[in-house]
């Protein structure tokens, strides 16, 4: 289960969104309990950002306002995820580009949040 939880980041950090979401959503399948919805929080993230590169922008940020409430509840890390981070970015990302003109989604992707791994000892869920 690791190595698609890497798989998918490795997926969605290079900008192929909907892979991501096909990896974690066979985590998410599996996963019983609080875990399940860290799972659904990095799907909604990956559909937030491929609605935003086809520009449907309302269902981007309606992925975005979702994946940030689940996601924050996992912070500071989670399954080696450093959540903190993610949020942060995504948090900022957000901002920056409900601030300026939409239909430069090339730009905007470029600088659209990575997913990196917790250097922290221990992870709080």
């Amino acid at each position: 289960m690791r190595d698609l939880l890497l798989q998918g980041i490795e997926e969605f950090n290079s900008g192929s969104f909907f892979e991501a979401h096909d990896m974690w959503e066979e985590l998410w399948v599996e996963t019983r309990g609080e875990e399940r919805l860290f799972y659904q929080g990095l799907i909604q993230t990956a559909v937030g950002l491929y609605h935003f590169e086809n520009a449907n922008y309302r269902g981007a940020f309606s992925q975005f306002g979702k994946a940030l409430a689940k996601l924050q509840r996992f912070c500071p890390s989670c399954k080696g995820v450093d959540t903190e981070q993610l949020v942060q970015d995504l948090e900022r990302w957000v901002r920056s580009v409900s601030c300026r003109n939409a239909g430069d989604t090339g730009v905007a992707l470029i600088q659209a949040p990575e997913i990196r791994l917790s250097s922290r000892e221990g992870e709080s869920k």
